[in-house]
């Protein structure tokens, strides 16, 4: 059990990151739209960053031990593009008003608010939350369960992906009770689905971890994040903000991790 425990606490860490979530929500009276755009911006720099420079060649260097240079090559291109259209098709499959990727940040105080309507709400956020995320948990653990340095920067990028999810599931929590400890509570259990990936992929892959595998799913991993970065991240931060301050997040996001790997080196 000793090679479980730390990828399991690495992917509950990323998993309840989603708790930051509805701190934010909390405190969202005092929050502007231009520093959560910048967040979302920083958010993607970190992603998009770790993908291509860490998870994308480090995959590549697996796949290539596990079939030689030619057949490793192409199965990286594959799988990247395989972790894209996973995602691609739990995004189609979730109703839009249910998308972590379709967030509401704040609650229409202009029309009486429908408790029980807020509460459905919340119930299937929360659902389609834990369908999104549970492909995230298996691939933390199997990185960690590979490295833990290979894995750290993976756990940080989908922390930071998970607080706007977090945001997602607190606010109907909030709107519906104005209960403080109900809505971060809520915003925790949200990433419960990662640490339960972390199991299923302990009992069910662990036997079976090998190069080729690691390489697989480090690959399909950056295509989730790619994917996520341009599909929910950028244009969310262009929303709630403005282009430049988007923009500046963004590579505040990808300087932030280039020196956070460097320190890893």
């Amino acid at each position: 059990m000793q090679d479980f425990w730390l990828p399991f606490l690495l992917t509950m860490l990323a998993g309840l990151s989603t708790g930051v979530g509805g701190i934010i929500t909390l405190l969202q009276s005092k929050r502007s739209a231009r520093f959560l755009s910048l967040c979302m911006g920083f958010s993607a720099g970190v992603m998009i960053y770790v993908s291509m420079i860490e998870l994308f060649p480090e995959a590549n260097n697996f796949l290539n031990l596990a079939f030689g240079d030619k057949k490793g090559s192409l199965y990286t291109v594959l799988a990247f593009f395989a972790g894209m259209l996973l995602i691609a098709i739990i995004d189609k499959l979730i109703p839009t008003k249910q998308n972590p990727h379709e967030m509401g940040l704040s609650c229409d105080t202009s029309k009486e608010l429908d408790p029980d309507s807020l509460h459905r709400t919340f119930l299937l956020s929360a659902i389609a939350i834990a369908i999104h995320n549970f492909p995230e948990g298996v691939a933390t653990f199997v990185s960690a369960s590979q490295s833990v340095q290979v894995a750290l920067p993976t756990v940080v990028a989908i922390a930071l992906h998970n607080i706007p999810e977090g945001i997602t599931i607190a606010v109907p929590v909030y709107c519906a009770t104005g209960s403080r400890t109900k809505t971060i509570g809520a915003s925790f259990l949200a990433g419960l689905s990662e640490p339960l990936g972390a199991i299923i992929a302990y009992l069910f892959l662990h036997p079976y971890l090998s190069d080729g595998l690691f390489g697989i799913i480090n690959a399909m991993v950056a295509g989730i994040m790619v994917f996520i970065s341009f599909d929910e991240l950028l244009p969310g931060a262009e929303k709630f903000g403005e282009h430049h301050i988007a923009i500046y997040g963004l590579l505040g996001g990808m300087l932030f991790m280039a020196l956070s790997l460097w320190l890893f080196v």
